[in-house]
């Protein structure tokens, strides 16, 4: 039993036939690349388990320097998150290092994905391989620094708008976890342009339907960016709808430049 990569569109195809596998070999070559893409996760999730003492200074900076500016906020007057069990410290070490690892493994776990992806495509449309995956890394990129610029103003947001009366007293799990989730969501979200012009190029879908998709995608992607955005203050919303609806426009034109 064989599956194609792609349907039959009328007539032989000597490249489309080139890329035919059987069921077992897709599952293989699955297996291979996550593997690989698994194995780059540990090697940097392990490393930064090492760094994790730089890597949270860096990452309490937001809320030491709120603390600075409203010391009246601070139990103590003092950046300090409090632990309430003996394993916690632990635990926030392990999650924080994991996420770390999983942004710093992202060219590798891209990479794997574009290579599982290749097979499938026709020998005109593989040299786009190498431009998506930049593009890829590009956008992931941007996205983790996003979240990092906005985090700040998310943090001091999220303590104003609690009351004058409420003290912080963050654990550090909650907060190292809610940093790293929103950098690695906005890195992931960031790659839907990549997906929109694949598709274009394609020929799956056409620009003219994104095109006549507008207005409900519009709705769309505000909706999402307003689930998805892990602190739900406006800064994160913003930060992640307006590029959003950019790129919507972007992939739209790029698409459609790359499918003439």
């Amino acid at each position: 039993m064989t599956v194609t990569d792609r349907r039959e569109a009328g007539g032989a195809d000597p490249e489309r036939n080139a890329g035919e596998m059987t069921i077992y070999e897709h599952l293989a070559e699955l297996r291979n690349r996550l593997i690989i893409a698994i194995l780059a996760v540990i090697a940097t999730t392990t490393v930064m388990f090492f760094f994790y003492n730089q890597l949270i200074s860096f990452m309490e900076h937001p809320y030491c320097d709120f603390i600075a500016h409203h010391p009246n906020k601070g139990i103590t007057g003092r950046c300090q998150l409090y632990i309430t069990g003996p394993l916690d410290g632990f635990t926030t070490r392990i999650k924080v290092s994991v996420y770390a690892g999983i942004v710093l493994a992202s060219p590798v776990v891209l990479w794997e994905l574009w290579r599982f992806i290749t097979p499938g495509l026709h020998k005109n449309e593989k040299r786009y391989v190498l431009p998506f995956f930049l593009g890829a890394v590009g956008l992931f990129s941007a996205g983790v620094v996003t979240a990092v610029l906005v985090f700040p103003k998310a943090i001091d947001w999220l303590i104003n708008v609690s009351g004058h009366g409420v003290v912080p007293l963050f654990q550090p799990t909650r907060y190292f976890t809610l940093y790293a989730a929103m950098a690695v969501i906005f890195g992931a979200v960031f790659l839907y342009p990549l997906v929109v012009v694949f598709l274009e190029i394609s020929g799956a879908v056409p620009s003219a339907k994104w095109r006549a998709w507008r207005r409900p995608a519009i709705v769309i992607m505000v909706v999402v960016a307003a689930v998805i955005t892990p602190s739900s203050d406006p800064f994160s919303f913003v930060a992640m709808a307006v590029p959003l609806l950019v790129f919507y426009e972007a992939s739209i034109l790029i698409g459609r430049l790359l499918h003439k």
